[in-house]
């Protein structure tokens, strides 16, 4: 089953919302897949993979296709496990980046560079999280334990959010906020 647009309520004025995805590889010995951002929004971060859903597609096709676009691996939307969602809030942004965030075990292909990222396997114990978004070391050992979560990140500039809430388990947007 594709997962919709029709999954957040609407946003209180004046507000926006951005529809993202990011999605990880996952080995069966447990290393996952991040790419080095060479450029635009996050350049020169580990990350997983994705970016925008456009419109008209559905949520979990935008991650198949920004995971292959990002990386050369090619899955399908069945081969998609959702585990997690988080919201993101900017100072002096009234857009919110509603990410879906996804992995997958299953794949073709190898990974390989692209314009836009440069992928690299980690072990679990080897993930660079000084190199990542700050927000990713709340909630990646959730997603590594299989845990679904949702949480909600207010920064106040590209490497400094000022408060946060991360829940077990699926809230409401006005809850975390």
């Amino acid at each position: 089953m594709s997962l919709t647009r029709d999954t957040l309520a609407e946003l209180p004025a004046p507000f926006k919302r951005k529809l993202l995805t990011l999605i990880f590889a996952v080995r069966q010995d447990g290393a996952r897949l991040l790419g080095m951002k060479k450029r635009g929004f996050g350049a020169g971060r580990y990350n997983g993979f994705g970016g925008k859903v456009e419109p008209g597609e559905e949520i979990d096709v935008g991650a198949v296709r920004e995971l292959h676009e990002e990386s050369l691996l090619l899955t399908e939307p069945q081969h998609l496990r959702r585990v997690g969602r988080l919201f993101f809030e900017f100072q002096d942004d009234t857009t919110i980046l509603d990410v879906h965030i996804f992995d997958t075990r299953i794949w073709q292909g190898e990974a390989a560079e692209t314009e836009e990222m440069r992928p690299q396997w980690f072990n679990e114990e080897d993930v660079p999280f000084d190199m990542m978004w700050p927000d990713d070391r709340y909630w990646f050992p959730l997603m590594r334990q299989g845990k679904y979560f949702t949480g909600y990140f207010y920064f106040k500039d590209q490497s400094t959010f000022s408060h946060h809430k991360l829940v077990e388990g699926r809230a409401e947007f006005a809850d975390l906020r």
